[in-house]
């Protein structure tokens, strides 16, 4: 590893096997958010519009 200083920013290199395998790790930490149903999304927006409606 390498220490580097930039306009008073440190920065670090590392070899690109490490980095690449610092990605796949961050990669199998990270959950994607769920998707909705075209049904769910419906009773969603429904909920949200007549959440809205009644605050008016």
């Amino acid at each position: 590893m390498t220490h580097l200083t930039i306009d008073k920013k440190k920065y670090v290199l590392i070899p690109e096997e490490s980095y690449q395998e610092l990605q796949r790790q961050a990669a199998l930490k990270w959950k994607p958010e769920k998707t909705l149903s075209i049904e769910e999304a419906r009773d969603y927006s429904k909920k949200l519009i007549n959440k809205w409606a009644s605050d008016k």
